[in-house]
């Protein structure tokens, strides 16, 4: 398992803490499928690979638990956790509900400069679409998103959503390569800033709302399985099979 990749080690990162380091390096190769579902992550290995203690190491992995992105087992250690349908409805539920909300807040008071700024991550977003830079698709993602709101001056609020952009930085970038998301990613989010620009506000947050909602029905799509005649229940199967009876209630 290489984590760092050849990279210096987290202990030369002196602007982080080395534990804010370790897990940017672990987060990073579970968002690019590096580490995969269910893969251990010993820290005795993980200390020896970044050249530091295991007590850095250690504190990295509670913040990867309190980001959904892995799980400490008892008597197991940490693992990376597995995308479920259920992790998917409640993180894009929570963010169809909240980032409207912030972007009602924080869209009028934004400037001239932030619009500019905004701009910038756009172009840059289109660039890295079209380049196919899997790595960057989710981090523009959540830095367009974060700048959208950025004057909504709700800091609570902005932490919670921070955190479940966070959370959902691994499921954009499944939701883009597996569907059609590219183009419509594209094309929303440059409608969304237009409206905003335009001080249509209330059809910018109803956009943003039906943007995260066609992301998460996308995403279920992608982790259930094709319901088929053989996952039906036996009992269910022979009920069906059965000739209906006369007087039998329909």
């Amino acid at each position: 398992m290489n984590i760092t990749n050849g990279k210096p080690p987290i202990a030369s990162f002196s602007h982080r803490t080395v534990a804010a380091s370790a897990a940017d390096a672990i987060r990073r190769k579970i968002f690019d499928g590096q580490l995969r579902d269910g893969e251990p992550l010993r820290q005795d290995l993980l200390a020896a690979e970044f050249g530091i203690s295991r007590t850095p190491i250690r504190e990295a992995l509670v913040q990867l638990e309190a980001e959904g992105l892995i799980r400490i087992e008892p008597h197991k250690g940490a693992v990376v956790r597995g995308a479920s349908v259920s992790d998917i409805e409640e993180t894009f539920e929570l963010r169809a509900i909240l980032e409207p909300m912030l972007l009602a807040r924080s869209a009028p008071r934004l400037t001239a400069r932030d619009f500019d700024d905004i701009k910038s991550i756009l172009n840059e977003y289109s660039s890295e679409l079209r380049s196919h830079n899997v790595h960057r698709w989710g981090e523009l993602n959540t830095i367009l998103h974060a700048r959208l709101y950025a004057r909504a001056e709700r800091p609570q609020m902005q932490a919670i959503v921070d955190k479940l952009l966070t959370a959902s930085d691994r499921y954009t970038r499944l939701q883009l390569l597996h569907t059609d998301g590219l183009r419509r990613a594209e094309r929303e989010h440059a409608q969304i800033v237009e409206l905003c620009r335009k001080r249509d506000y209330d059809a910018a947050a109803t956009l943003l709302a039906r943007h995260i909602h066609s992301v998460k029905d996308a995403l279920v799509g992608i982790v259930t399985p094709p319901a088929t005649e053989t996952s039906q229940p036996a009992r269910a199967r022979r009920r069906a099979m059965r000739p209906v009876r006369a007087g039998a209630a329909t």
